[in-house]
């Protein structure tokens, strides 16, 4: 294979994967440390199909709230089992039960955690340091290495942090002493449902 084939084939295969990470979502579901999209959900311990639809709930939600209160609202819908998390700022009480009325009746959905705050939209800064919390509880999932990191889902709105996934009590109270130990983080919220005990043990 020539010099200039190589890069050809090393340009298509780059794109090839960029496509495939972009399509599935690939900023929520990578591990640090760079491992793929494939090897999350393989790990994940919802079904493909329950992966897929709480991707389907979120985006429909998503659209739902966009088309009925446009840009007056900053709104985070995470699906995870079917079970909703609502994050962000409303400008009236109103809202916040409106928005929540439009989730509840997504069908699949089978149940509404509503952390929707009354108060005027967060910063471009508050978000950016959301998203640095994130990482950093990610992160340290990694290095602490208690429990398998793709099982617990984070969501930071406001320096609170939001814990969500199918996990045993150990687990789960793992993962909420490694949030509350990271610098900046106001508060840890649970968001889990319990299992009695981890799969395959």
């Amino acid at each position: 294979m020539s010099m200039r084939d190589r890069y050809e084939w090393r340009g298509s295969a780059m794109a090839t994967l960029l496509a495939v990470f972009l399509l599935q979502g690939c900023v929520e579901s990578m591990i640090i440390g760079g491992a793929a999209t494939g090897a999350y959900v393989a790990t994940d311990r919802r079904q493909p199909e329950i992966v897929a639809g709480d991707e389907r709930v979120e985006l429909t939600a998503g659209s739902r709230i966009g088309e009925r209160y446009g840009d007056r609202v900053h709104v985070n819908t995470t699906s995870y089992n079917y079970n909703v998390l609502l994050t962000g700022e409303v400008p009236d009480a109103q809202s916040k039960a409106g928005i929540e009325r439009i989730v509840t009746q997504i069908p699949q959905v089978r149940g509404v955690v509503n952390e929707l705050q009354v108060a005027g939209q967060s910063s471009l800064t508050s978000r950016g340091n959301d998203t640095y919390i994130t990482g950093r509880v990610k992160g340290t999932f990694v290095t602490e290495n208690k429990f398998q990191a793709s099982h617990v889902k984070v969501v930071t709105e406001s320096a609170v942090v939001y814990l969500l996934g199918l996990v045993t009590r150990k687990e789960a109270d793992d993962a909420t002493a490694i949030a509350r130990s990271i610098s900046g983080v106001k508060k840890v919220v649970r968001v889990f449902e319990y299992l009695t005990r981890a799969p395959g043990n």
